[in-house]
C-alpha cells in the first residue's frame, strides 16, 4: 500500500489535484480500482498537506444483479459517507437504443448521472479509479479506432457543473491495485455488464501485454512520452 500512496501523492503534487477544503466525492462503481482509490484517499487524509472532505457515490445502471449492500457496509466501516444513484441506463443503451458500441452512451449517461449527483451534495472534485494502464490502453484506443493521439488528462474542469474530475492514481500500476486489494481485503463486486470483459478496450489491453513481454519497460515510457511536451515529432 506504501507504493500506491507514493504514486498517489506524486499525482496530487505533479498536478496540484487537491486544494484546501476540497469536497472529493470517489466514483465508485464496486470495482477494483475504485475500491481501491476510495480506501487510498481515505488514508490519504492522515498526511495530505491540505484537508479535504470525502465521500462515496454509485451510480447504478439497473441491471438487477447488482447489489451494493457490500460496498455500502464498507463505507460506513471506513466512515465514509455513502450515495447511490438508481438509473435505468442499462435499459436503454441495451433495450431501447440496442447499442453495437455501448460502453461509450453508457460512460456519457453514467457520468452525467454521477455529475449531478455530486453538485446535488454540494461537493467539488470528483475522484475517478484510472491508473497507469488505463492511461496507455486510452492511448491505443484513440490511436486504433479514432485517428488521433489522445487519452484522458490527470485534472479535468468541467465548466458547465463547475466540477473537477481528477485520477489520483495515474501512477499506479494495475498490478499494484490487483497486490493492494487482496492484502488488505478490499471488497470488490463482479461487474453485471455483458460488455465486461468483452469490449475494445478489453482487445487493446491484450495487444499491450504482448507488447510489454517484448518491451517491459514500455508502459513507463509511453506515460513519459505523454508528459515529454518538448520532444513531439508529429507532422503538423
Amino acid at each position: 500500500m506504501k507504493q500506491v500512496l507514493g504514486a498517489i501523492r506524486k499525482a496530487v503534487n505533479d498536478f496540484d489535484m487537491i486544494q484546501q477544503g476540497d469536497r472529493i466525492a470517489v466514483g465508485l462503481s464496486g470495482g477494483k480500482d475504485s475500491m481501491l482509490l476510495l480506501y487510498a484517499l481515505k488514508l490519504f487524509q492522515r498526511f495530505s498537506p491540505v484537508e479535504y472532505e470525502l465521500s462515496a457515490i454509485t451510480v447504478s445502471l439497473g441491471f438487477e444483479q447488482f447489489e451494493t449492500q457490500k460496498i455500502q457496509d464498507y463505507c460506513e466501516k471506513i466512515e465514509v459517507p455513502y450515495y447511490q444513484v438508481d438509473t435505468d441506463i442499462a435499459k436503454i443503451v441495451f433495450d431501447v437504443r440496442k447499442e453495437k458500441n455501448p460502453c461509450a452512451l453508457c460512460s456519457k449517461m453514467r457520468n452525467g448521472a454521477l455529475h449531478n449527483k455530486v453538485k446535488d451534495i454540494g461537493f467539488n472534485r470528483v475522484a475517478l479509479g484510472h491508473h497507469g494502464d488505463d492511461v496507455v490502453e486510452t492511448l491505443f484506443l484513440s490511436m486504433l479506432y479514432s485517428g488521433k493521439l489522445a487519452t484522458f488528462k490527470p485534472v479535468t474542469y468541467l465548466s458547465n457543473k463547475e466540477i473537477y474530475n481528477i485520477r489520483p492514481m495515474i501512477y499506479v500500476k494495475e498490478s499494484q491495485v490487483i497486490g493492494a486489494v487482496k492484502r488488505h481485503q478490499v471488497p470488490v463486486l463482479k461487474s453485471p455488464c455483458p460488455m465486461d470483459g468483452n469490449s475494445k478496450r478489453e482487445s487493446v489491453k491484450m495487444l499491450l501485454k504482448k507488447v510489454y513481454q517484448d518491451v517491459p519497460e514500455g508502459r513507463e515510457r509511453i506515460l513519459k512520452a505523454l508528459s515529454n511536451k518538448n520532444q513531439y515529432e508529429l507532422w503538423f
